[in-house]
């Protein structure tokens, strides 16, 4: 659906308003960095119960194409789909409702908010965590589920290395008494039991029925009553279904098993790898219902952030503010001369009431696209982050950092060739040892640190050119010139600095192409200076419009209703209305 959002009808304003909700681009997002999203907004929600229940105002805070994973286990060529639980997909992500289906925006709370009960701060967090992969499979490709590794000298690890000796060390304990004690061995040989019929597919029933009988835990019993249980025959057997099981991938890790003869370590060693298998299962699982996914997360995720909202009212007060602060930046920057309807480069502090009437009614459109390039301003730590964007806080925020690395990077190319020239910056693979200094440098630091880093790069620069001119043959820079290059460097580092507002509005023009609804952009859209930089500049622009566009898609209905009352309040009646006048 286009995405004009525009009053509709010439002769008033109000007469209608069309949905906010963009078209799929087709784009897809390379993969971000995850981040603890579902426990951040855990936080978000006890935090929000607890001011309640203090008295104080309830505020939310903070906030996934299609394709294998890379280094992901899939199951063998041979296998099948893997195994879907009855109700699985509506469980794990979003349900099969119509596309059609269109949720209310911002329904008005019925009652007065309630302060939630422990069971119902739990229910809506386990909602929160489904909402939450559910995203991520949807934007992540490489989303996979990934066992918890401690770090190697923490306290969590050292109690689990404890807690698993003495359990191992109390199975070798029983196995080694006369009699052997089989309790616990029969314990494990149940769950291993478990974990195998866990991994079949739905038509495997010939090889359920085999484990069934090879497993049956009562004749099992009977076997240790009477001394009678070979446990080395039974890991044998346990080992060859778990060949036939495992993805490709675990195949030398089932192998390497075969050479341990210690019952013990042969048990530890076989959950260990079940494990393994079990994730590699649920991994491929997700795989598989990536697609079905796709076809309806936007309903999965509006219906659920709706549920979300019915049960934490008045819980878009962020949003509402990010939208109102753009559409001011819109009709002052109307009033004066109207620049690219998206783009902004350091917003300055604006007005934050309602437009005013006394002026043209900004397109909303052009209110939401401002909004969401002021995300690529943002200022971490000021302001709390648009509840609808919670899901993509991380991710918005890997952009924007992406977004000012490339900034000072063109920016000292360009400081660098103004006073190079054209002979010295044209020289073969010139630029591109420039680009890769400074992007080192400048690698994994936040903007508080680009003085530092810039002092580092100004030194590097100024080697690399001193070289290059060797090199050809030039005559060497004055000291006056290497101090003139070496200041205009360091200077990038104000935000203020001319060239690099020019570069930021460049970046920043090109990148509201992606997030337009049906907006095109290619190499010919690129401004000028920006040619060093246009490789990584086209893989931030997929990425960020991939993440704008779902989210447009999702959370249109509840922007159009906020920019109704942004841009179009409802005038106050008069102090006489209705009285007749004698």
């Amino acid at each position: 659906m286009n995405l004009s959002l525009r009053p509709v009808g010439a002769a008033s304003p109000l007469g209608g308003w069309e949905t906010l909700e963009g078209g799929g681009s087709g784009r897809t997002a390379p993969p971000l960095p995850r981040s603890a999203v579902g426990s951040a907004l855990f936080e978000a929600v006890a935090g929000r119960v607890r001011r309640r229940a203090n008295g104080g105002s309830a505020r939310a805070g903070t906030g996934i194409g299609t394709g294998r994973p890379r280094n992901t286990a899939m199951p063998k060529p041979d296998e099948e789909e893997p195994p879907r639980p009855d109700g699985g997909a509506e469980e794990a992500g979003p349900s099969g409702g119509s596309r059609e289906e269109e949720l209310p925006a911002l329904r008005p709370p019925a009652s007065p908010p309630q302060i939630l009960s422990m069971s119902e701060l739990l229910e809506t967090a386990h909602e929160i965590s489904k909402l939450t992969i559910a995203h991520e499979i949807v934007l992540n490709h490489d989303f996979k589920l990934q066992a918890v590794n401690f770090a190697p000298n923490s306290l969590e690890n050292r109690v689990k290395e404890t807690l698993h000796k003495a359990f191992w060390d109390s199975l070798k304990e029983q196995l080694s008494a006369s009699p052997p004690d089989y309790t616990q061995a029969i314990q494990l040989l149940q769950e291993i039991k478990e974990a195998l019929l866990s991994l079949l597919l739905p038509r495997h029933n010939r090889l359920r029925s085999q484990i069934e009988e090879a497993l049956d835990m009562e004749l099992i019993r009977q076997e240790a009553e009477h001394g009678a249980l070979d446990i080395p025959s039974l890991t044998m057997y346990i080992l060859g279904t778990m060949a036939m099981l495992c993805a490709p991938v675990r195949d030398g890790e089932v192998q390497r098993l075969q050479s341990l003869t210690d019952p013990v370590q042969l048990l530890r060693e076989i959950f260990r790898v079940l494990d393994l298998m079990k994730m590699d299962m649920l991994n491929f699982t997700i795989q598989s219902l990536r697609p079905h996914l796709q076809d309806h997360s936007v309903q999965y995720e509006r219906k659920k952030f709706q549920e979300l909202l019915e049960k934490l009212h008045n819980s878009l007060d962020h949003t509402t503010e990010w939208l109102r602060k753009a559409a001011a930046e819109v009709a002052a920057a109307s009033s004066q001369s109207p620049p690219h309807p998206a783009v902004s480069s350091s917003p300055a502090s604006l007005s934050q009431g309602a437009v005013s009437s006394s002026t043209a009614v900004p397109s909303p459109t052009s209110v939401l696209n401002r909004g969401y390039m002021n995300l690529l301003c943002w200022e971490p730590g000021q302001k709390e982050y648009p509840e609808t964007l919670f899901m993509d806080q991380a991710r918005l925020q890997e952009v924007q950092s992406q977004v000012n690395q490339l900034t000072i990077i063109a920016a000292v190319l360009l400081v660098t060739s103004g006073m190079c020239g054209s002979t010295l910056f044209g020289s073969p693979g010139f630029v591109a040892r420039l680009k890769r200094v400074t992007k080192v440098l400048l690698e994994g630091l936040s903007c508080t640190r680009y003085e530092e880093a810039l002092q580092d790069i100004s030194n590097q620069v100024l080697q690399e050119v001193s070289r290059t001119l060797s090199q050809l043959g030039c005559p060497a820079f004055t000291n006056d010139k290497c101090a003139s290059l070496k200041g205009q460097i360091r200077s990038i580092a104000d935000k203020d600095n001319a060239v690099r507002s020019i570069i930021e509005q460049r970046i920043h023009s090109f990148l509201s192409l992606f997030i337009s609804p049906n907006g095109q952009n290619s190499l010919k859209d690129l401004p000028k200076g920006l040619d060093a930089i246009q490789e990584e500049l086209l893989e931030v622009g997929c990425r960020f419009g991939s993440v704008i566009h779902h989210n447009r898609q999702v959370f249109g209905p509840y922007y159009s209703e906020i920019l109704k009352k942004v841009l179009l309040p409802e005038p106050e009646p008069e102090p006489d209305a209705g009285i007749d006048s004698f």
